[in-house]
């Protein structure tokens, strides 16, 4: 097999004996066999974080979010490995130093995606762990992402969906969450934008909306029994003043939906009359991004950054 890609203690749990994770055997098709690279222990009943891999800075920065919520409170993340929202969900985990737990596609020693690596290598530093249906060396396969899918819904005890377009390869790990009799929850965007369309559709369909901090903290006491912890106020010094005038009005439309420059321009005409309009928009947005209050998609609109508490 050639030297391992992931270091650290190994083991193989068979269902039916000790160690097997019980919430697995309510899934479709229960593995016979989990390889598990890291803490076996980890394999908790957490809160399962995925969404789009090519995520908008939006999506990034609610799974970041929530997940740094939900960890904050003891709670295991469990995610998919993936790029986009997924590791980045596994990273707010590690950040609080809660257990993390990645399901992958192929075999532990054939990790996707590569460029991943040392995120999975400090998953399991950390005490978190990776885990496989297939043997260490089983090459990772279209299909078999989808079929992993069924797992990271089955051992979490709720779902959170945070940005899922249509189609979505996300809606198999919701498919399988109400299979299972989980919780699902969805964190809604913009109806005009496509990387959303997903998600509004699960609201639609009859998933927990999930509109701010404070729906999450209910959420999370309805399916875990997490007490809601108020934030400590953050110190005002040094913040950028609030933005007022032509600033908010622009603020506001972005954070509505993602804008290109075209509406930019028209919204900076109608609300500087009497300026270099195209010249002031063009400094606004470079200093709002500077102080994290938009960012530049990779569209090249601009739409909310939604970031770390």
């Amino acid at each position: 097999m050639g030297e391992r890609a992931i270091r650290g203690e190994r083991c193989v749990l068979e269902r039916g004996r000790a160690g097997y994770p019980e919430r697995l055997e309510e899934v479709d098709r229960p593995p016979a066999r989990l390889y598990v690279a890291g803490n076996p222990q980890a394999l908790l009943p957490g809160l399962a974080v995925v969404g789009a891999r090519k995520a908008t800075p939006y999506g990034l920065g609610c799974a970041r979010r929530f997940a740094g919520m939900a960890a904050e409170r003891g709670l295991a993340i469990v995610s998919g490995g993936a790029r986009g929202c997924d590791a980045v969900a596994h990273e707010a985990a590690l950040a609080a130093g809660a257990p993390t737990v990645a399901f992958l596609g192929g075999g532990i020693d054939e990790p996707y995606p590569r460029q991943n690596l040392g995120l999975f290598q400090r998953i399991v530093d950390a005490g978190g762990a990776l885990v496989s249906e297939h043997e260490w060396s089983y090459a990772p396969l279209p299909f078999t992402f989808r079929e992993r899918n069924r797992l990271i819904a089955g051992l979490a005890r709720a779902t959170l969906i945070v940005e899922a377009g249509l189609p979505s390869g996300t809606f198999s790990t919701a498919d399988a969450a109400l299979a299972a009799g989980r919780e699902v929850l969805v964190v809604p965007g913009a109806i005009t934008s496509a990387a959303s369309r997903g998600a509004n559709r699960l609201i639609y369909q009859g998933a927990v909306p999930i509109v701010d901090d404070e729906a999450f903290a209910d959420a999370l006491l309805a399916s875990f029994g997490c007490l809601r912890q108020e934030a400590a106020p953050i110190p005002e010094t040094g913040a950028p003043p609030p933005p007022r005038g032509a600033e908010a009005a622009l603020l506001a439309a972005i954070q509505a939906e993602p804008l290109g420059m075209e509406a930019l321009r028209e919204l900076a005409l109608r609300h500087r009359r009497g300026t270099d309009a195209v010249t002031w928009l063009m400094v606004w947005l470079a200093e709002a991004q500077r102080d994290g209050l938009v960012a530049r998609y990779p569209d090249g609109r601009y739409g909310p950054c939604v970031g770390v508490r």
